[in-house]
């Protein structure tokens, strides 16, 4: 189909293009071992040119798979999936696995709602190996597997590919240790392409980047491989001498030092995009037991220009774009876009430094994503970007908040969870002032389960010493962001939301929000809504559509989970019979919980006889809505907010369920 004629017709929720004549005839890899050797470099160029079709008309995660394509066909011509375990870390690196997996016709559905999941899933394949959404979990994963068809004795193969950045995060160390004392038979595939989303930072990225820059090691290296070679044609003394004097010479001059050290043999750095190589390679790897490391240098967004320029810009992409040029071809709009919450936290955190140079900041590896680039920018001294290491973030900023700096501390809900320990254990024991900006709080959209922010209130509100904030709309997540600046008593968790904030006029200067205090929305008198941050939105839409109707529902921003505004709690229980708590995040233990949990030790008569006259001998009726106990899959926020019934529409069902159980009650009375 023609893709100019086709975007014309407005019609692309089910656009695949033409596979190549190759790709056209491969639904498994068992389809793909049936091509000679000779059509592999073919066969890759096709499938690079199907995902570059795809991404440009529907989105999604873009360079990474471009830059695994050589390597993705080499896996699958050479282990024999999915009797074989091919585990991908993290899952942007597997598009061409998808594709070449029986998913190459249902492919447009990628990332969209009810459609195929954007990272691995072991429910959509059997070829899906592992689940892997957050990083550096695929040696564990694998050496698990291992152990598994040892005991199984199957004599299956793993094979994990992790990419250098994730292979910074503790758990890829943890693993790399355990595995090489085990002695156990795994083959990791480090793709080396120097980016994780944004540029890799640390001693690790510098280590691989002397490998593969130095020409003079690579000259040295093959000089001796070539003198070794002379030597293992001899005899059997000599060949064993041979063995020795490679252990010996490569140990000092070749790069592999670091994972010999925890017991793997190296082998590297070799051509990613050189298919035959690769091939060759592991065929011979398949046959060498115990743990082994493949180090193979890529390009991230290879065969995609722009994509090779602007890695960080290219990583994934919501919109469609030309596949020749890649300019946008999203329809121009003259409405101005309200900034995004990231950016305003971008934005209020240089103000506040501005102000204060006690005030550092730090993120795990997403300085773009979270909107630390301006604080970078404006105080490279005092902004770090510490690596995928959420938990060695967590006590970096509590080390900082140790010798009085004001950590502020960037990271993504999901990401958080793997720091749980450290906000216990560094931050609220010693009651430091870390102040967390919980990005991408609630559900995200296609990113699916694997990142949805659904779980930090349930588990940061047991945990003393620490308040949980968030705001309805950016003004207040500017003020908070400084009252919690000048707040020196216990950690101070801000979240909100992925995306566009209300577009609301802003002020310049920043005032401090009262702790613990929430704040009347509008007044009511048949049902009150009490909302917990940004999708209070909601609430405002349908209180608004039902005064319309004569029908007055009062509506509460509660603006903390923790410490609760028990003064509001307390009026709006003497006031309502049936109140709604509503919030982005688990329904179990969330908000909505905490206000239970009030409630329930409410003393309703002690409380009419200290602030009312009313005779009124219970609280009110709780409903909880939020997000409910099971795992919420991928579409857009709005979909999915639909979906568990949290949206306007669920909340409108909600309140006329209410407002009819009222009439019967009423009547019957």
């Amino acid at each position: 189909m023609d893709r100019i004629n086709f975007m014309a017709n407005n019609d692309s929720s089910e656009y695949t293009p033409a596979p190549g004549p190759l790709l056209k005839n491969i639904q498994s890899p068992a389809d793909l071992k049936k091509l000679p050797k000779m059509q592999l470099r073919e066969i890759s160029d096709e499938l690079r040119q199907f995902i570059i079709d795809i991404v440009s008309v529907h989105g999604g995660h873009f360079g990474a798979s471009l830059g695994v394509v050589e390597l993705t066909v080499a896996l699958h011509y050479v282990f024999n999936s999915p009797q074989d375990s091919i585990i991908w870390d993290v899952g942007h690196q597997a598009y061409g696995h998808k594709i070449l997996t029986g998913r190459r016709d249902k492919f447009y559905s990628n990332r969209t709602y009810k459609g195929l999941s954007g990272f691995p899933k072991r429910s959509e394949s059997v070829h899906d190996a592992f689940g892997v959404g957050h990083s550096s979990t695929s040696i564990s994963a694998a050496l698990g597997m291992a152990v598994a068809n040892d005991l199984n004795g199957t004599g299956d193969k793993v094979v994990a590919v992790i990419g250098d950045g994730a292979m910074t995060g503790g758990q890829a160390f943890e693993a790399l240790n355990n595995a090489g004392f085990m002695n156990k038979d795994v083959l990791v595939i480090l793709n080396d392409n120097n980016m994780s989303i944004d540029p890799n930072v640390g001693a690790l990225n510098e280590y691989l980047a002397d490998i593969t820059s130095s020409k003079t090691f690579n000259r040295v290296r093959d000089e001796i491989y070539d003198l070794l070679g002379h030597f293992k044609s001899a005899g059997e003394t000599m060949r064993r001498i041979a063995s020795k004097l490679e252990s010996a010479i490569t140990a000092a001059v070749t790069p592999g030092s670091l994972f010999r050290s925890f017991g793997f043999k190296y082998y590297g750095p070799v051509d990613g995009h050189d298919v035959d190589g690769l091939r060759k390679t592991l065929e011979d790897l398949k046959s060498i037991k115990g743990p082994k490391l493949l180090h193979v240098v890529t390009v991230k967004g290879k065969g995609f220009a722009p994509a090779e320029r602007e890695q960080t810009k290219w990583h994934a992409q919501s919109s469609p774009f030309d596949k020749i040029t890649g300019k946008s071809l999203a329809a121009p709009t003259i409405k101005i876009k309200a900034p995004k919450y990231q950016d305003v936290f971008g934005e209020a955190l240089v103000q506040l430094a501005q102000k204060n140079e006690q005030i550092v900041s730090m993120t795990p590896a997403m300085p773009s994503g979270s909107s630390l680039l301006p604080m970078m920018h404006a105080f490279p001294d005092r902004a770090f970007d510490v690596g995928i290491a959420e938990q060695h973030a967590v006590t970096f900023a509590a080390g900082l908040a140790a010798q009085g700096k004001k950590a502020f501390c960037a990271i993504y809900s999901t990401f958080l969870q793997r720091g749980f320990d450290q906000l216990v254990h560094d931050v609220a024991i010693q009651q430091l002032p870390v102040v967390f900006c919980i990005d991408r709080a609630g559900v995200v959209g296609a990113d699916g389960p694997t990142h949805h922010g659904a779980y930090d209130i349930s588990y940061l509100r047991s945990i003393p010493n620490l308040i949980i904030s968030s705001p309805l709309n950016e003004q207040d997540l500017r003020d908070m962001m400084f009252t919690a600046s000048e707040y020196n008593e216990a950690a101070w968790a801000i979240r909100y939301p992925r995306g566009a904030s209300t577009g609301m006029t802003l002020r310049d200067n920043f005032e401090k929000i009262a702790i613990g205090k929430g704040k009347k929305i509008r007044d009511g008198e048949a049902i009150a809504l009490a909302t917990f941050g940004p999708i209070g939105k909601y609430a405002i839409e349908v209180c608004k559509a039902y005064a319309a109707e004569g029908i007055q529902v009062a509506h509460y921003d509660m603006r903390y989970a923790k410490p609760l505004d028990t003064q509001l709690l307390n009026e709006i229980a003497l006031k309502f019979d049936h109140v709604i708590t509503l919030e982005d995040a688990a329904v179990v233990g969330g908000f909505g919980s905490a206000v239970a949990e009030y409630y329930a030790t409410l003393d309703m008569n002690l409380l009419v006889e200290t602030l009312s006259n009313e005779n009124k001998n219970h609280p009110p009726r709780l409903y909880m809505m939020g997000l409910p106990d099971r795992i919420i899959e991928h579409g857009t926020q709005r979909e999915l907010h639909d979906e568990v019934g949290i949206g306007p529409d669920g909340l409108k069902k909600k309140i006329a369920s209410i407002l009819a159980y009222k009439k019967i009650s009423e009547f019957s009375s």
